[in-house]
């Protein structure tokens, strides 16, 4: 009977730990609005000492389409303090017949950053499935071991849009109480999910997860669903121990630990720049100079080696071999600045294109992507990007703009927020005059000015080849056929962070003859043709990130024996979003136009989306207005 009850125990075992990838397995409901289906994402980390950690991941995606397939390339990063113990691939086709099997040594293994010494020791291990059809399985499943333990992996219950989740699974298991982790929750309120604790494990698990569809204007994925993040107050990162409960004990642990020491350099170093800056006194000046020197003399390499990455390289050897990644650099111009008398923050800050704010009460080492320089100044900081050749001082563009950010001082961390480029800032000013001939062909000389982010937009031009940059023209007025580029003039000013752009252009068969008529669109050189898409039942909040203001000043010539029949009427559109204006007014041979567009950034509820989709409508349809013209 015991060995009946055995068989019995162990079958039953078997059979709840056997798994169907089959694409006909799949609920109906987990199809809607995918291109991949998770069928199961789940991680264990164990949390052996304060410097032992290992963490083993499975994740078996059924790929429906080319969309959804990031899936096919799976990579492991690790250095001498993560070993990556065990991985493999295996691909299943749509029945769930296992088809390949990729081991660890069918793997391709390379340096992080090939080609550069400094980083030899920072490696990737990686493979790509070229898919023969769809749909597919796709297993990943790996190891790893380290003693970094202040980089604990965090997790997303749905990582992507277009992606449902049929089994979601994240275990902590530690030793001891002090290894205990601090784990934050987010987005968790409206979630069906199941937590389970006890004395020396924390679990959180989920099933059939619905796939979001992406909607224009959507925030960023961290902002609507849900996450978590985790921590230990007692740590070891790069070879040091740390007791980290908050910012400032963060930061001073940065500053003492994994900076100390690495300012350094060479006295021939030192007394060049110092030769610099001989004929300055004020702090700032000082600082713009050696921003160039850096600018001039270094260049940048990106170092993918994953989140977490603090440690920057000593400054005497960037200073040797002219190059570095982003905390190599700013390190090492802050070694400069240092050496001539001038107070820097080292920071670190999650760059992109979303905004994305470091927790105020969550002091962990997954948080930011990048590093930067604050240099106070008057009470305020001045903001550099030791990465860009070509950034103006104090200018960080849209990159790492308006978003709290830690920054290393001698007496600890502190959140801060970097330069917020903020509505009417975002300035367009464009002035023209255009002639318009007999023929309906039009000539016009135009100047752009751009400050704040869309500064940022334009003042690349001028490091781009004639060939870039009339096809950043033809596209920028896509709207006008058999458009010509005839000349055009860049000014740079990168004191008042203002860029200038003087062009002439001409097109044939602009306006359009009706009988004795001709019809003239009003909106010559910034025509609005943005209409956001219509949803029948919208599901998300949307999410403007920056706002911005444009200007625009016209005036047309036409010929002398021409005569104004109709215009449009004047507008003036203000709600919560921003306003719109427009005013022409009739000179002689000669059309006034003026518009104003301001768009305000903010977060916006999904049942403001009509209304804003309808102000945007407004702004394109009187975009689009004509004139209309008797001609003899």
């Amino acid at each position: 009977m015991r060995i009946l009850t055995f068989f019995l125990l162990i079958s039953s075992v078997h059979f709840s730990f056997s798994q169907n990838y089959s694409y006909s397995a799949i609920p109906e409901e987990l199809l809607k609005n995918a291109n991949a289906i998770v069928r199961l994402d789940e991680m264990d980390i164990s949390l052996h000492a304060v410097n032992k950690m290992t963490y083993k991941g499975k994740i078996v995606t059924t790929v429906l389409n080319k969309k959804g397939g990031r899936k096919a390339f799976n990579s492991l990063y690790y250095d001498k303090q993560k070993k990556i113990k065990d991985v493999e691939v295996i691909v299943y086709d749509k029945t769930g017949r296992e088809i390949n099997k990729y081991s660890k040594r069918k793997f391709m293994d390379a340096s992080a950053v090939d080609g550069f010494s400094l980083y030899l020791d920072d490696r990737v291990l990686y493979h790509r499935y070229i898919p023969v059809e769809y749909p597919y399985t796709i297993s990943f499943t790996y190891e790893m071991e380290t003693s970094d333990t202040g980089v604990i992996p965090p997790w997303y219950f749905l990582s992507s849009y277009g992606e449902s989740v049929s089994k979601s699974r994240y275990r902590i298991s530690y030793s001891s109480e002090k290894l205990k982790p601090i784990i934050k929750e987010f987005n968790l309120e409206d979630f069906d999910y199941e937590k389970n604790e006890s004395s020396n494990f924390i679990e959180y698990k989920a099933d059939n997860i619905s796939a979001l569809k992406s909607e224009i204007l959507s925030p960023s994925l961290s902002k609507i669903t849900p996450r978590l993040m985790s921590r230990i107050k007692n740590f070891h990162f790069k070879g040091q121990d740390a007791s980290v409960d908050n910012w400032k004990e963060f930061g001073t642990w940065v500053n003492d630990k994994l900076l100390y020491g690495r300012d350094q350099l060479e006295p021939s170093t030192v007394q060049t720049v110092k030769k610099l800056v001989a004929e300055e006194e004020d702090s700032l000046e000082k600082a713009k100079i050696i921003y160039k020197y850096v600018q001039d003399n270094t260049r940048y390499v990106s170092v993918q080696i994953g989140i977490g990455g603090f440690q920057p390289i000593s400054a005497i050897e960037v200073d040797r071999v002219k190059y570095g990644d982003c905390k190599g650099l700013s390190n090492y111009t802050k070694a400069l600045l240092k050496a001539v008398g001038v107070q820097s923050y080292y920071a670190v800050v999650e760059a992109g294109r979303d905004k994305v704010d470091f927790e105020d009460d969550f002091a962990d080492l997954t948080q930011g992507n990048h590093a930067i320089l604050a240099i106070p100044y008057k009470g305020t900081y001045y903001w550099i990007d030791c990465t860009s050749q070509i950034l103006p001082f104090g200018y960080i563009g849209r990159f790492t703009d308006d978003r709290k950010v830690m920054i290393v001082k001698p007496e600890g961390g502190e959140i801060v927020t970097t330069t917020p480029y903020l509505d009417a800032e975002n300035h367009q000013k464009t002035t023209s005059i255009v002639r318009l001939n007999k023929d309906g062909g039009i000539h016009a000389d135009a100047k752009i000015i751009t400050k704040g982010s869309q500064y940022y937009s334009h003042f690349r031009l001028e490091q781009e080849p004639e060939d870039k940059v009339l096809e950043h023209y033809k596209e920028y007025w896509s709207y006008i056929n058999n458009l010509k580029v005839e000349q055009y003039q860049f000014k740079n000013d990168k004191d008042s962070i203002v860029f200038s752009e003087n062009v002439s252009i001409q097109a044939n068969n602009y306006a359009s003859p009706s009988g004795k008529r001709v019809l003239l669109p009003i909106n010559v050189l910034n025509r609005s043709g943005f209409i956001p898409q219509r949803y029948r039942n919208r599901k998300l909040p949307f999410e403007i990130q920056r706002g911005y203001l444009d200007e625009d000043e016209t005036v047309i010539e036409i010929p002398d024996d021409y005569e104004v029949e109709a215009i449009p009427e004047s507008t003036s559109i203000e709600n919560k979003f921003g306003f719109y204006t427009t005013e022409i007014v009739i000179n002689d041979k000669k059309i006034n136009y003026r518009r104003k567009l301001l768009v305000k950034h903010g977060e916006y509820s999904k049942t403001d989306y009509d209304a804003y989709r309808k102000f945007q409508k407004e702004v394109t349809r009187n975009d689009n207005s004509k004139i209309v013209l008797i001609k003899p």
